[in-house]
């Protein structure tokens, strides 16, 4: 009996490319392994931050990817993005400048932080979320510990890991505040800074300040990066299921 042919899933890598941002590099290389190794087929498309301010920008995607990358040309694009993902149950990975930037529009779009900032994107503000990091991590690999019974940890079977930083950006206030409105940090470094959100409830809603995208030599996708694909290609059959004939 012949197999079935993958779904074939559209995945939106949200950021500005470039070729001096390493993981943009990485990134097909990890796409062209998934497809041969797991059939896990994503058609990507880069979509910059100034075209994700378009209304719908990554809506009809079966993932949605914010690539690090920042500070990016439009901080406002970026959010449009992950709001639309979050809200209408598109798996969703956030990585480095992903992570900083989904905690920055669930602080304003679930908690009612408006005038929260990045301080990289708005070094003027007088409220950080994302502030610079005592110690950068660029360049750094560090344990993270997740917690039991999260998706982190169901998604890379282990509650503990090491990964790799290119970062010297990360959260700082408010964080109580997310917790109390639904948003879970289920990974942490040996000092107990938040290194992994999710949102409980949501289909895949995951971001991270290390870069899974960096892991090897990219002949072996790390986990997350995997579960993406995975959840991508689920969306991608539930929404062929669902399409009228």
């Amino acid at each position: 009996m012949t197999a079935h042919a993958p779904h074939t899933a559209r995945l939106a890598l949200v950021g500005d490319h470039s070729p001096n941002v390493v993981s943009h590099t990485r990134i097909p290389l990890l796409l062209a392994t998934l497809a041969e190794r797991d059939r896990l087929v994503l058609d990507a498309y880069w979509i910059s931050s100034e075209d994700a301010e378009d209304e719908g920008a990554v809506r009809g995607f079966d993932a949605v990817w914010v690539v690090p990358g920042s500070p990016y040309r439009s901080e406002a694009g970026v959010l449009a993005a992950i709001r639309t993902a979050r809200e209408e149950g598109i798996p969703f990975l956030g990585t480095c400048g992903g992570f900083q930037h989904a905690l920055l529009e669930y602080a304003r779009g679930v908690c009612g932080l408006q005038r929260v900032a990045h301080a990289e994107n708005d070094p003027e503000a007088d409220d950080f979320l994302i502030e610079p990091l005592a110690c950068s991590l660029v360049g750094h690999e560090a344990a993270v510990r997740i917690e039991p019974d999260s998706l982190a940890q169901s998604v890379t079977g282990s509650e503990r890991t090491v990964e790799r930083y290119f970062c010297a950006y990360g959260p700082s206030r408010h964080l109580d505040t997310l917790r109390a409105h639904g948003l879970r940090f289920s990974g942490h470094d040996e000092d107990g800074q938040v290194r992994i959100a999710e949102l409980p409830g949501h289909p895949f809603f995951l971001a991270t300040l290390f870069q899974p995208e960096l892991a090897g030599d990219g002949s072996r996708p790390h986990p997350i990066v995997r579960a993406l694909a995975r959840a991508a290609v689920g969306h991608a059959a539930d929404r062929e299921r669902v399409r009228p004939v």
